[in-house]
């Protein structure tokens, strides 16, 4: 049975289906381990696996090697991709994230030349972004692209970016306007740039989880990148970026699904057969309180999942909030299950006889990637606002259901409301 498979429809089942058997037959736990070890720094035969059955990318058009399936499938692929940790995960959502900002701001000739080789696993790719002064702050970016007639000459450095260590081209935002007075949504452009000897890709970080994903850092030192790579308007590059946040933020929650049915399912068997005193452990009110938390925070997070990614296939306007909060809950949720999943098994949990102890390491991570869950609120709140404001007369107006609701003299809001009431009690 699939994930939350009532809510899917015949293609995403069917899609859901294979990727489940992929997962559990074909690909091998001791490939998994070595990851976790750092002996595999990017887990390519995976993403080959994935290209093999045409899993990559499938909510884009046949045309470039995905499949013209929707959104509501591509999470339910993820969720089914999820079991085999965030690196496996990280590799293959990526075709997504990086193929957003090629189908929708790319021109054909990219399209042919980067996404459908991607899509068939021919090419690896890879979004950079954070830089050593600051991840949140994107728009500070100071790596940057001189204009040099019909190239741009990169300089700058990147770091944490995922996958690095196998990718073959990056997505690169990079300054291009560096007029000091320029707004801050008009200094950054979007390049593609290939892997070639003057882009240094190191594999340092000696990561707590998410191993084996190829996590590095670039360093560009005056690469000469060709007009034609330049992705999206010139200056424009907060246009891709607020586009490409959107997979960014489905595709960070959706795997973890996977992760927490790992771990719950894990737990829920390891609790049925560990007796003690006398009783099977799941016996235990207090054990079965925290399985019954964990399934619920697991059904409540594919709920909210779906729900972004219906809204991503209709275009709705709250997309942007709804990414943000199925990003900022389901990462939560699943730091949190994976702490409950190792306080059911007790101390074999915190042991590596059993995984618990790596997606707790894994699960970690996932709060700060694509935006650290506390940027999520401020873009929740923020959207939040925004669309209340404009909805005045929309809904009932429950304000008025108070017993004194006609009191205006007590409602004061700012000093002009209390010198208003003041002046108007003098008359």
């Amino acid at each position: 049975m699939s994930f939350n498979d009532f809510l899917l429809d015949t293609e995403a089942l069917a899609v859901s289906e294979e990727a489940r058997l992929m997962v559990r037959d074909e690909i091998d736990p001791e490939y998994l381990r070595a990851m976790d070890r750092d002996e595999i720094k990017f887990p390519r035969k995976i993403y080959e696996t994935f290209a093999r059955h045409n899993l990559l990318g499938i909510r884009f058009p046949k045309k470039y090697g995905g499949r013209g399936l929707n959104w509501v499938a591509a999470v339910a692929a993820m969720a089914e991709i999820g079991y085999l940790g965030t690196a496996c995960g990280c590799a293959y959502v990526m075709p997504d994230i990086v193929g957003e900002g090629l189908i929708r701001f790319g021109t054909e000739e990219q399209k042919m030349k980067y996404l459908k080789p991607m899509l068939e696993g021919k090419l690896v790719a890879a979004e950079a972004l954070t830089e050593p002064r600051g991840g949140s702050d994107f728009f500070g970016a100071t790596s940057r692209a001189i204009d040099n007639g019909d190239h741009f000459l990169v300089t700058g450095q990147k770091r944490f970016v995922v996958g690095a260590e196998g990718a073959d081209f990056f997505v690169v935002y990079v300054r291009t306007n560096l007029d000091p007075k320029a707004s801050p949504y008009e200094r950054i452009s979007t390049l593609i740039i290939d892997r070639s000897p003057k882009v240094e890709v190191k594999y340092l970080y000696g990561l707590m989880g998410t191993r084996g994903g190829g996590t590095g850092r670039l360093t560009f030192r005056n690469v000469k990148v060709p007009k034609e790579n330049l992705l999206g308007p010139l200056n424009g590059g907060a246009l891709v970026f607020n586009r490409m946040m959107i997979p960014e933020r489905i595709t960070s929650a959706a795997p973890c699904i996977g992760g927490m049915r790992a771990g719950l399912e894990l737990a829920a068997r390891y609790t049925d057969r560990r007796m003690a005193f006398g009783k099977k452990i799941r016996k235990f009110q207090l054990v079965s309180a925290m399985l019954a938390r964990g399934i619920t925070l697991m059904d409540a997070s594919a709920g909210i999942v779906y729900q972004a990614a219906l809204a991503a296939d209709r275009n709705d306007p709250r997309i942007r909030r709804l990414a943000s909060e199925a990003k900022r809950f389901v990462t939560d949720n699943s730091w949190e299950i994976s702490n409950l999943v190792m306080q059911m098994m007790g101390g074999i949990g915190y042991t590596n006889v059993y995984p618990v102890e790596r997606a707790l390491r894994d699960a970690r991570l996932c709060q700060i990637w694509t935006g650290t869950n506390q940027i999520m609120d401020l873009m929740i709140q923020h959207d939040y606002y925004d669309e209340l404001l404009k909805q005045t007369g929309k809904y009932r107006q429950s304000e008025l259901d108070a017993e004194n609701a006609t009191a205006e003299e007590e409602k004061i809001y700012d000093d002009d409301d209390m010198w208003r009431v003041l002046e108007t009690e003098n008359k």
